[in-house]
């Protein structure tokens, strides 16, 4: 396998658990599919919500299907600065002791005690994707975006499941620096 590899930008997001968006959304609630995401069993959802602590809001954050046991917002380090908290920088699932908010949608509000992260930057294989790359699960690579706005970024994590598909996953200000909007293609550095 090549080390060349898709890199996308992933936006702000929600994963909702089901009796969340049953608060949000109303009861038996169905999200609504726009459009698969790159990882399998992925979607975006035409559903919105809004993100508050204290007096700031961030605005129609996209659902993102199916549901999940524990609900969890992805947010930049932008998005941090803009509702003035200190967000901490994880892994997807990683919440314990992570930032709390209140989820506001058109029929309630769920008050999270913890849930929102600075999700870290990553490499996404199937385990034989990962064995081809001679990568194993939670090793930290490198990745070269080429471009105008050329550079390398560290500390990308690797991430090993079944159910993947190989994609560096970056948030929008690591995307911006690197001067990719939607995707690009990056280069494994080891």
């Amino acid at each position: 396998m090549s080390s060349q590899i898709l890199v996308e930008v992933s936006a702000r997001h929600i994963h909702l658990s089901k009796p969340h968006c049953a608060e949000i959304f109303g009861k038996s609630y169905e999200l609504k599919k726009i459009k698969d995401l790159s990882q399998p069993g992925l979607f975006a959802c035409q559903e919105t919500v809004d993100i508050q602590i204290g007096q700031e809001i961030l605005k129609e954050v996209r659902v993102v299907g199916p549901f999940r046991s524990r609900t969890q917002i992805e947010i930049s380090r932008t998005d941090a600065h803009h509702l003035k908290i200190d967000a901490p920088l994880r892994l997807s699932g990683d919440l314990e002791d992570s930032q709390g908010c209140a989820v506001i949608g058109p029929q309630g509000v769920v008050n999270l005690k913890e849930g929102l992260i600075i999700a870290k930057r990553h490499l996404h294989l199937d385990p034989e994707e990962a064995q081809k790359l001679n990568l194993k699960n939670g090793q930290e690579i490198s990745i070269k975006i080429k471009g105008k706005r050329e550079l390398i970024f560290h500390k990308v994590t690797t991430r090993v499941d079944s159910n993947y598909k190989a994609v560096v996953h970056l948030d929008t200000d690591e995307g911006n620096a690197a001067g990719i909007s939607g995707g690009g293609e990056g280069e494994i550095i080891i």
